[in-house]
């Protein structure tokens, strides 16, 4: 399964021009904790979270640093300076992923990057999506039965062109189990990873047997 199969299309975005109190508004009448900020041309630019807002707020209560010149000369303390628009607060490093990348690869990004959310972009950095935390979960609980259903209809069936009943497949909590007896060994490793690769797919434990092994027969070929 990739991105592009569960992000969420046409995210809710703002400008760099946008002022925090209506992005905060959009956030909390969305019910969202970060928003992607794009340019006029739709390319993204940073993103804008709870997080911002809460640094931006703590900020108001601390007495703005004054240098020794300042205090030498007489100038008095000054305020801090005070935010007004999304470009003044959002992060501008922002950890992205494109719409074809696995579940799997999104993942390893929120988690390496510690993020609840990826932008998902494409080619010139357009906003196409946004893939949060819960839709990674949610493609993680994927039934068994229709686990099941994938490694005989899309693997075995449509993909490897083999015979359904050549294979016994079962599922259980994500645990794929793979019995049965293949022509070739080339057959038995490509129907374990492609299972494996099935978004919900905790395991394979295989019992495959294969009756050639094609792969020693191609290694002893003379050059």
């Amino acid at each position: 399964m990739k991105v592009r199969d569960i992000m969420t299309t046409d995210p809710i975005s703002v400008r760099g021009d946008t002022r925090l109190k209506e992005a905060a508004r959009i956030m909390v009448g969305n019910n969202v904790s970060g928003l992607p900020v794009i340019d006029d041309t739709g390319r993204l630019i940073g993103i804008v979270t709870e997080g911002d807002f809460l640094r931006q707020e703590a900020s108001r209560d601390r007495p703005y640093r004054l240098s020794l010149l300042d205090a030498l000369f007489g100038e008095g303390e000054t305020e801090a300076p005070v935010a007004e628009t999304v470009a003044e607060v959002m992060t501008e490093k922002v950890a992205t992923i494109g719409p074809d990348a696995t579940i799997g690869e999104a993942a390893r990004v929120m988690s390496a990057r510690r993020v609840k959310r990826l932008p998902v972009v494409e080619g010139g950095g357009a906003l196409v999506g946004i893939i949060s935390r819960s839709d990674v979960v949610s493609a993680f609980t994927k039934p068994d039965d229709v686990i099941e259903d994938e490694v005989r209809e899309d693997i075995i069936r449509r993909l490897l062109f083999l015979d359904p009943e050549s294979v016994e497949v079962s599922v259980r909590d994500g645990v794929v189990r793979l019995d049965g007896e293949l022509e070739n060994r080339t057959e038995v490793q490509l129907l374990e990873e492609l299972s494996r690769r099935i978004t919900g797919v905790v395991k394979v434990e295989s019992r495959l047997t294969y009756t050639v092994d094609d792969r020693r027969i191609e290694g002893n070929r003379p050059g």
